[in-house]
């Protein structure tokens, strides 16, 4: 696969409005109201034709576009979610130069009512990591932004984005661009719960996790109401992601992070979390009543950590609201412990 063409085009980077991730205010009127918005992976127009390459477990890549010199957008037919999903790749700068090396792989989770694009089209991204030697991977969690392998009531061929992230595209990695066996995982909001959830549930498979803005306790105070206001917003069944909590307790509790921090002994952590209040920070003078919500759930997250004796960096920071400004910063401060995690320090 030829990764760079001989006239790379540069695309302008549009910046659409979005409404921020998830915010409480929105959800709580989706919930009085009924209302709802929805939201699709983005596929993006002109994907260039490729031929379709078996790779194991169940996944394939049939498309390839470029968007910037060292930027490619996959279409990934997945098995395990029944689909065609969008994957954002950032080829390390030294990637064609250096042809039998293999590269750590950074995974960059995107929020709830986002895509695969959040992440360098709200942030520096590409620029920061343009010197660092690391393959970094941005895959479609689906319309609610929630990384997981959905109940469904069991329902054979349900969507499992977890299986799709963690195992096929891990696949596709290792066989099309030399991915090796050095990784970490980071996400704002939603995304944060699947760094975390990810770490804990498959241990050892990521060096460090970092989580920004995330819901690291999905039974906390009003977590369970946030969570399904994120799956209903979207048209679908709140049951339909892990079951009634009540009834179907044991399945919330393996897909909680909290419930599983034991498991992430000997994983890099980074955990940060504004408070929510009012303050100047970008000219935003709202409360935001959703950041203040997840500010009570992550330190309780903090404390389990610190009674199993599991360390974490923390910064949890007055003001700041659940949007992209304070998660940019914050990406970048966890990048020493991301870095530790890909053995790139």
């Amino acid at each position: 696969m030829t990764h760079h063409p001989d006239s790379p085009r540069h695309p302008r980077r549009h910046r659409r409005p979005r409404t921020r991730l998830a915010a409480l205010a929105a959800v709580t009127a989706l919930l009085a109201t009924g209302g709802s918005l929805a939201a699709t992976d983005t596929l993006g127009s002109g994907t260039a034709a490729a031929a379709p390459r078996p790779t194991a477990e169940g996944a394939r890549i049939t498309g390839v576009k470029q968007v910037a010199p060292r930027t490619f957008d996959l279409t990934v037919a997945s098995a395990a979610v029944g689909k065609q999903l969008p994957v954002r790749v950032i080829l390390p700068a030294r990637f064609d130069a250096q042809p039998e090396r293999k590269w750590p792989v950074l995974y960059l989770l995107q929020g709830a009512h986002d895509d695969y694009t959040s992440w360098t089209r709200e942030t520096d991204v590409e620029e920061f990591l343009a010197d660092q030697d690391v393959l970094t991977v941005m895959p479609s969690s689906g319309a609610t932004g929630i990384p997981t392998d959905w109940w469904e009531w069991g329902r054979p061929g349900a969507p499992d984005y977890e299986t799709f992230q963690v195992e096929e595209l891990m696949g596709l990695l290792q066989r099309e661009y030399r991915a090796g066996d050095r990784r970490a995982v980071a996400g704002v909001s939603t995304g944060g719960y699947g760094a975390l959830a990810f770490a804990s549930r498959h241990p050892g498979t990521f060096g460090a996790a970092a989580s920004y803005s995330g819901i690291l306790d999905t039974t906390a105070l009003g977590m369970v109401s946030v969570v399904h206001a994120i799956v209903a917003r979207e048209l679908l069944l709140p049951v339909s992601l892990w079951g009634v909590p009540l009834l179907h307790r044991e399945n919330w509790r393996q897909h909680n992070p909290y419930a599983l921090a034991e498991k992430l002994a000997g994983t890099g952590l980074y955990l940060s979390q504004g408070s929510g209040v009012p303050s100047s920070d970008f000219g935003n003078l709202q409360i935001d009543i959703l950041e203040g919500t997840l500010r009570a759930q992550a330190g309780g997250f903090k404390a389990r950590l610190d009674r199993l004796g599991i360390p974490a960096q923390t910064h949890f920071y007055s003001g700041g609201t659940h949007a992209w400004p304070n998660w940019q910063q914050e990406f970048k401060a966890s990048w020493p412990v991301l870095a530790k995690g890909l053995g790139l320090l």
